[in-house]
Formats: structure tokens, C-alpha cells, sequence
């Protein structure tokens, strides 16, 4: 048993899913009225299907029902999950597929820790559901990141103290969350907006072997 595990977070970490995500919700922006770029889809990182339509409404200056909401909300999931359901491992972000498969053969556990509800179901796309030693996801939570809840169950699965998790992620929350409970914090982006990381990457593709295997020691 190696003396730390690794979680990784799902988009922007092993695939990018983010693309998707804003043509189901530039889908609906267009159905309230509202013209949704990039820009605006940047306000949506890390944040919530329902809070993201929140957000989406208030851009809008629209009210909407409760019930009126929940429809929306079904058709911007629905109309995802037909974008994904066509994903395969092509789609896998640089040096990724190298990564996991060093781990596998290594013998080292990693998780997954992710607030999106959809991702076991990308992870069937992909092909790599059996390679994980556990899977916590949107369903296994109550609380988003910054709450440190997803990263500590992924921990207890994994049968590692926290201190002994690396956590790899591309949201400022989700580093927030991971040095909350004081385990080691690995950011994938941009420097400025996720400074309190313990190590930044600009992207997937410095995630080697060797890298990681430093870290582990």
C-alpha cells in the first residue's frame, strides 16, 4: 500500500465536459430570451445545476414559477445527456490515459470526487468505470464544494487519512475544499485563480509519472 491515495475531480481534470454543459445551457438561455457567451458560462464553474439557472435568470432579468423552473432544469439535463452519451476515451484530457494506467499498474488507489450527478455514466463512456478503486459523485453528496464532504467520503472509501490524499482539480472551490481538511491540494489552470493550491499546473498534460510519482513519496 502506497503511503498516499489521489481524487480527482471529473471536468476539467479527466475530460472536459464543460463544452457540453454550455450548449444545453445556451439552449436554454435562447429559450428565456437571453443571449449566453463563454463569458457568462464562466460564472458557472463549479456551481450547480439549479443555482446555475438561477444565475442564467438573473443575466436574463426573468422570473420564472417553481414549476416553470423544474421543466427547464429536466430539458437542460436531458439535452446533455444525449450530447454525452456520444463521449469515448478520444475525449480524455492530454496525458490522462497515461496517468490512470501508471496508477493501475503501480498498484496506487485513486477516486473520484465529483459534484456532477452524471458521473459514473461519462465514466461508462469513457471506459473507466473498473479502472477507479471508488466513485463518489453528485448522488453520494448533500453539500458542494467548497464543503470538503465529496473529497472526505472518496477518502474513507479509499481507506486514507485525508492529510494523505492528493486532491487534483480546476476550480477554485474545489481547491478551497481539499485545504480545508488539510489534504494536498493539486490546481489545473491558471495560477491567479487558484493560488491557494499547494502545486499549479497549466494543464493535464504535466500530470506525468514521475511527477506524480515525487509527490507520492
Amino acid at each position: 500500500m502506497k503511503n498516499k491515495a489521489i481524487i480527482f475531480d471529473l471536468d476539467g481534470v479527466i475530460v472536459d465536459t464543460a463544452k457540453y454543459h454550455f450548449i444545453a445551457w445556451q439552449k436554454i438561455a435562447k429559450d428565456v430570451g437571453f443571449d449566453f457567451t463563454h463569458a457568462d458560462n464562466e460564472k458557472l464553474k463549479g456551481v450547480s445545476r439549479v443555482q446555475s439557472l438561477e444565475l442564467i435568470l438573473q443575466m436574463a432579468n426573468k422570473h420564472l414559477s417553481q414549476a416553470e423552473k423544474d421543466k427547464l432544469l429536466l430539458e437542460k439535463n436531458t439535452h446533455y445527456l444525449s450530447l454525452i452519451s456520444d463521449m469515448n476515451s478520444s475525449e480524455l484530457l492530454p496525458g490522462i490515459a497515461d496517468l490512470l494506467n501508471y496508477l493501475v499498474q503501480n498498484k496506487i488507489s485513486f477516486a473520484l470526487g465529483s459534484a456532477s450527478k452524471n458521473a459514473r455514466r461519462i465514466l461508462d463512456a469513457l471506459d473507466l468505470t473498473r479502472k477507479f478503486t471508488a466513485i463518489v459523485d453528485g448522488t453520494d453528496v448533500s453539500k458542494a464544494k467548497p464543503d470538503p464532504e465529496v473529497f472526505l467520503i472518496a477518502a474513507k472509501k479509499l481507506d486514507y487519512q485525508p492529510k494523505n490524499c492528493i486532491v487534483i482539480e480546476d476550480s477554485k472551490a474545489g481547491i478551497d475544499a481539499a485545504n480545508s481538511v488539510k489534504m494536498i491540494s493539486v490546481g489545473i489552470g491558471d495560477k491567479k485563480v487558484l493560488k491557494n493550491a499547494d502545486f499549479v499546473l497549466h494543464s493535464t498534460s504535466e500530470l506525468r509519472p514521475e511527477w506524480i510519482e515525487n509527490l507520492l513519496n
